[in-house]
């Protein structure tokens, strides 16, 4: 056998200058002065059939995925999903650039750097968890364009995804995340296993949660613009000197009682709300969709919509004690018309119900402040309708025009009031 006296100084050296990488790499703790505030971040959901990848697109295959930051900073930190994962998901490389241009897989090659955790290339995030990167030491302007890219060698036991992301992902064979470009990229429009990007900001610098459904997710939408109403109102906020970041945890489908295309917004507003670094504020908009689906599945009786409007009351309210006690102020928002729309076919009952619930909002003192989405939507001469100039044709979803004017719609003032101490 042979002899080892010599492997162990040289085991032993090589131990050490990995804990000396690893010990560099790490993050360091967050001056007293400063803390982590998202700066992006998107609602998780188990995609369906239409939306999850096929399993030879994530085996031996990189993604590239562009997200628009809000606030700016010199260390940020990238958090990445596996929170409806069934079994451990292993990562097996990553990095970080700024984007060349938004919907393109090509990055600026002297901002390529590699995302690590706990110094390593690759982690392994145990099934329903999400981990944070290392801190990346590099200059980020507001509003510039991240590209996080990943490499899996194996598939997901179960994805976790955005549906509804308005961005291209790239994707490529191979480990490719330290190249530039990818010229042979094929490309979908989800956002897959990220769900935050968070920068470390001065204590005062807080950030705003919009939770809801297709309207804040920004349906409609073309890919690669940010031009929801969470992205218009990231600009004012900037144009205003008011340094805030903006997060859209909106879902397409979503409801606030029941399972829609995601969980119900009450199941989910602790982990895309509440467990956020940073956030001082939330604007919820919900109801459409919970209105609309007791309707559209049968005739509502008078018994079933006080019930609706009842519980709906009662959740709006637990989101409110739970944003409070977690010293967050919430911002209710008016459930804006949807008469005339295909996919709902409301009767006068069931709008009548809708302006019941807006009028609760709009004056119960559950709220902070109250954004009202409807009356800036509506048509005066047709108050059950969105006004034509804001309309994108479904007579459900905004215009981009519509969107820029719900935007301007959330009252600045609010977003400068503080509601206790923040966590």
């Amino acid at each position: 056998m042979r002899s080892s006296q010599h492997a162990f100084p040289r085991y032993f050296g090589a131990i050490a200058a990995a804990c000396l990488l690893q010990a560099a790499a790490a993050a360091s703790p967050a001056p007293a002065a400063s803390h982590w505030v998202a700066s992006w971040g998107a609602a998780q959901q188990i995609p369906d059939a239409n939306n999850q990848l096929a399993a030879e697109q994530w085996r031996d295959a990189s993604l590239r995925q562009v997200v628009r930051l809000t606030l700016g900073g010199k260390q940020f930190r990238v958090r990445v999903s596996n929170v409806y994962g069934t079994a451990p998901l292993t990562l097996d490389g990553a990095s970080v650039a700024l984007a060349a241009a938004p919907g393109q897989a090509v990055v600026q090659p002297p901002t390529l750097r590699p995302l690590t955790f706990d110094g390593r290339a690759n982690v392994t995030i145990p099934a329903g968890a999400e981990y944070y990167s290392d801190a990346v030491a590099m200059e980020l302007k507001p509003a510039a364009d991240l590209a996080i890219s990943l490499y899996f060698k194996a598939e997901p036991a179960r994805q976790t995804a955005h549906n509804g992301a308005r961005a291209h992902t790239f994707l490529t064979k191979g480990n490719r995340v330290m190249d530039a470009a990818w010229a042979d990229a094929g490309k979908v429009t989800r956002w897959y296993a990220i769900s935050d990007v968070e920068v470390l900001a001065p204590r005062k610098v807080g950030a705003l949660v919009a939770i809801g459904d297709s309207i804040t997710d920004g349906y409609g939408v073309p890919p690669d613009t940010n031009t929801r109403w969470t992205d218009v109102l990231a600009a004012r906020l900037r144009d205003n000197q008011h340094t805030l970041g903006v997060v859209n945890a909106g879902i397409g489908g979503g409801r606030m009682l029941r399972e829609g295309i995601g969980a119900p917004l009450v199941s989910r507003f602790d982990r895309d709300v509440l467990s956020r670094a940073g956030v001082t504020h939330a604007l919820v908009l919900i109801g459409v969709n919970d209105l609309g689906v007791q309707h559209r599945n049968g005739p509502d009786t008078p018994s079933d919509r006080q019930q609706l409007l009842a519980d709906l009351k009662l959740a709006h309210r637990q989101l409110a004690e739970r944003a409070h006690a977690h010293g967050i102020c919430l911002i209710g928002a008016t459930v804006t018309p949807y008469v005339g729309g295909d996919y709902y076919h409301p009767e006068p009952e069931n709008e009548a119900d809708r302006q019941a619930l807006n009028q609760w909002i709009r004056t119960s003192g559950v709220f902070d402040a109250v954004a009202d989405f409807d009356a800036t939507l509506r048509d005066p001469s047709q108050p059950a309708r969105i006004k034509p100039v804001y309309d994108s044709g479904d007579h459900l979803h905004p215009s981009l025009a519509g969107y820029r004017a719900l935007a301007e719609t959330v009252p600045l003032a609010a977003l400068r009031k503080q509601c206790g101490d923040n966590k």
